[in-house]
């Protein structure tokens, strides 16, 4: 049986083996997938004992991101944009592949969704690490622009820098565009109850209003986008189980069901 794992500290709280174990079950296959808390200094070690001990593939959490894609010796280039990691495969040859996954996570569940990212306009709120995962994809995509907003202005002109594009502009609360068709909060600020700054207007012309943090309720951002006239809004449940699914592919070469995982971890997360 193929060992897999996540990484991460913390890590209890992590979804990953329910969804995994779904996946494969879904696709007539068999794993072992465990949760690994690495030492914040110990996760090249812990890393190394995993692959000795047969492990093919891993998920990778914070703190570790980016230094899961230092260790790779190939990167995607959703990874290569990010600097970071969420999945690395080592193959027969002890060759490390290091993959971003969030960004296709993230264009799938809104395809899923009902988004039309092909010429869209998109804004993206934040220049964290979660906002670098997903340029890269969004891009693939097809979107027409895809514009920056952040408090700090140079964080978003480093990542319209690094992509290359002309489609990605960091922008300010006072150049933005008339309409977006989509708007995707990237900050954390919906952990903590709050709001992102984001000017009401971004929300008039918005089919989908996306926030990546999940809940058993709406988020704050979610209820403020549909009060000022987002016809859609979507938490980042999908993005999660979405991202799975693809690094699931890149292990085991199977589109595993997604569906049915959102469902149950919906219900789950109501009960817990």
């Amino acid at each position: 049986m193929k060992k897999y794992a996540v990484f991460g500290n913390p890590i209890a709280q992590s979804l990953s083996p329910t969804i995994h174990t779904m996946f494969a079950k879904s696709c007539g296959i068999e794993l072992e997938y465990t949760k690994i808390l690495a030492p914040v200094d110990g996760f090249a070690a812990s890393l190394e004992s995993f692959f000795e001990d047969g492990g093919v593939g891993c998920n990778v959490t914070m703190p570790f991101k980016e230094e899961a894609f230092s260790l790779a010796d190939y990167r995607n280039a959703a990874a290569d944009m990010a600097k970071a990691a969420n999945t690395l495969k080592r193959d027969e040859s002890g060759t490390l592949h290091a993959y971003n996954t969030d960004g296709i996570g993230l264009v799938t569940d809104l395809t899923a969704k009902g988004a039309k990212l092909d010429r869209a306009n998109v804004l993206l709120l934040g220049a964290g690490g979660a906002a670098k995962g997903v340029v890269q994809p969004l891009l693939e995509a097809g979107v027409k622009t895809l514009h920056i907003l952040n408090r700090t202005l140079s964080k978003a002109q480093v990542i319209e820098k690094d992509s290359g594009s002309d489609r990605v502009v960091a922008i300010t609360a006072e150049s933005l565009a008339p309409d977006y068709e989509v708007v995707i909060n990237s900050t954390s600020a919906s952990l903590q109850g709050t709001l992102p700054e984001v000017p009401v207007s971004v929300f008039k012309h918005c089919n989908i209003a996306y926030d990546m943090v999940y809940g058993s309720e709406p988020t704050v951002f979610m209820e403020f986008a549909k009060e000022h006239g987002a016809t859609a809004q979507v938490d980042g449940l999908g993005m999660l189980v979405q991202q799975a699914a693809a690094a699931f592919t890149i292990w085991t070469g199977k589109q595993p069901e997604t569906q049915d995982v959102e469902h149950y971890l919906r219900e789950l997360k109501k009960t817990s």
